[in-house]
């Protein structure tokens, strides 16, 4: 499907699936498995280069994350970054230890080799900002590496094979703060490994519509549609694909928004061809919630629910056997385990499918960040009010309720949120954000209105700028804002006394609470 991928494998940096994101802005595939990856497994894939990623560990601890050392015997060019740098160097024969001075924040990179991930860049004595983040350091360069730059700490802060295609870099050219990291990927990516760039949303379209058609024959096909972003382009995606072999069904999950599913359900009746059905669900989800407060519990009696329900409906269209759903890239990653630790989430999509599911998965956007989705959309030609709707969680409100969810509560943050929402359309903010909602917390804080003490909850506002959801900072809204929604909040919605603003990054924090 893809004429050249660059494969990433992760040892467990932060900032691995910026890599991803950075190669595939230069319209050239990636994607990210784990350091794990066998060795069989990662040939088939035939990539043009492999990247080996940061990490936390050191090469040299008893424990640390080690890919397998045939990898430098495929053929391909390699890049190794930070850790990846350092464990190649250790695999082919160099020494990594500890440093006497470490390096963590913005550096200075001399350059002595403008030829290879150099190229286009001046040499010394100029320099060149970098971002490094590391306590070990190459002590001795593996047989055949030459040093390619240096800065202060790291004389070999750079590397390259003389004869074969292998890179090394100490520093991290993923991050903005490397101010020639793009320069540095493209370099590998074109110079190195020789791609082209052919990744565009309508080569993706052409291939991903194929490979549906083929798959489906002429079985039915079920589609998931929550009338967010990635749901709605799914579903155009497949009714492009097999037509009226389509049959999409909206699940009011009495988790949404206050009007979500009339809204939903007007807008693809009104505005497309594909035929919806809806279900109310609200009482079965409640019933299945009551009384759990865990939230990775409430994640999967929520996905379970869904499959139920899309399992009934399809026995009653009969001779479907697909389910599509708009499961993303970054939902696939978040959901994978790494070294035996526990996923960030189990994914509605990902992690909180019953294995016992009959109905087969369609899931044509798993390999796209929502940047993409957003552009498959207008590519596709769906209207800007479909694509640039702030994300929506599959579990819906259910998780932005700390703790049990019932009707009370329910009701409480669905005002919260309306508030929050009118206030950043009104001030021209929801377009700038990535996305902004409240928060139920499970506390209850001591408040005076008018000439009484008040014991109620606490709404916290959350907001953020990103591009994929990978990573995010906290949305530095004008205190007018915030100000107007603390006090409509509290005046408004009985049972609150209280607002706090979220000023949480990603990482260490996630986007949702839970």
């Amino acid at each position: 499907m893809h004429n050249d991928k660059i494969i990433i494998l992760d040892f467990g940096s932060q900032t691995t699936q910026l890599i991803a994101r950075r190669i595939r802005e230069q319209k050239v595939y990636s994607e990210i498995h784990p350091y794990t990856l066998p060795l069989e497994q990662l040939k088939a894939m035939q990539p043009s280069g492999i990247i080996l990623s940061g990490g936390p560990a050191s090469v040299y601890d008893e424990d640390a994350p080690i890919s397998d050392a045939g990898l430098f015997e495929l053929g391909v060019p390699v890049l190794g970054i930070c850790y990846g740098a350092q464990l190649m160097m250790q695999q082919l024969g160099g020494r990594v230890e500890k440093a006497d001075n470490r390096e963590f924040g913005k550096a200075s990179l001399t350059v002595n080799y403008t030829a290879g991930l150099f190229a286009g860049l001046e040499p010394a004595p100029a320099q060149h900002q970098v971002w490094m983040s590391h306590g070990d350091r190459v002590e001795e360069a593996a047989p055949g590496f030459t040093a390619t730059a240096g800065s202060e700490h790291s004389p070999f802060a750079a590397l390259r094979h003389e004869e074969k295609s292998f890179v090394a870099v100490q520093f991290h050219p993923e991050v903005a703060h490397t101010l020639i990291g793009t320069d540095v990927l493209r370099n590998f990516i074109f110079g190195l490994c020789g791609c082209e760039a052919s990744w565009t949303m309508h080569s993706f379209i052409e291939s991903t519509v194929a490979g549906i058609r083929e798959s489906v024959g002429r079985d039915q096909v079920l589609c998931a549609l929550s009338g967010g972003v990635d749901s709605t382009v799914v579903a155009a995606m497949v009714h492009k694909a097999i037509g009226s072999q389509l049959t999409c069904i909206h699940v009011n999950n009495g988790l949404m928004r206050i009007n979500e599913s009339e809204s939903v359900l007007r807008f693809f009746r009104e505005k497309t061809d594909l035929k919806v059905i809806d279900i109310d669900a609200e009482k079965y989800f409640l019933d299945r919630l009551d009384g759990i407060a865990d939230p990775e519990e409430k994640r999967k009696r929520i996905g379970y629910g869904f499959i139920e329900i899309f399992e009934e409906e399809a026995n009653k269209i009969g001779d479907v056997k697909y389910l599509a759903q708009g499961t993303l890239y970054p939902d696939v990653i978040e959901s994978v385990v790494f070294r035996g630790k526990a996923p960030i989430k189990s994914h509605h999509n990902v992690g909180g499918l019953p294995e016992r599911m009959q109905l087969k998965l369609i899931e044509p956007l798993r390999e796209l960040f929502k940047d993409e989705v957003r552009e498959l959309g207008l590519e596709l030609g769906l209207p800007e009010e479909a694509i640039f709707r702030q994300p929506f969680p599959g579990p819906g409100l259910g998780i932005r309720i700390m703790g049990a969810v019932d009707k009370e509560r329910l009701q409480i943050v669905r005002q919260a949120d309306v508030i929050v929402l009118e206030e950043m359309k009104k001030s021209g903010w929801y377009r700038k954000v990535w996305q902004s909602f409240a928060v139920l917390l499970p506390i209850q804080t001591v408040g005076v209105m008018g000439d009484g003490r008040t014991y109620e909850h606490v709404i916290a506002i959350r907001s953020v700028d990103s591009r994929d959801a990978m990573t995010a900072d906290w949305s530095q809204l004008p205190y007018e804002i915030l100000g107007r929604i603390s006090t409509r909040i509290i005046n408004e919605v009985r049972g609150v006394n209280r607002v706090v603003y979220d000023i949480s990054s990603k990482p260490p924090s996630t986007i949702e609470w839970e």
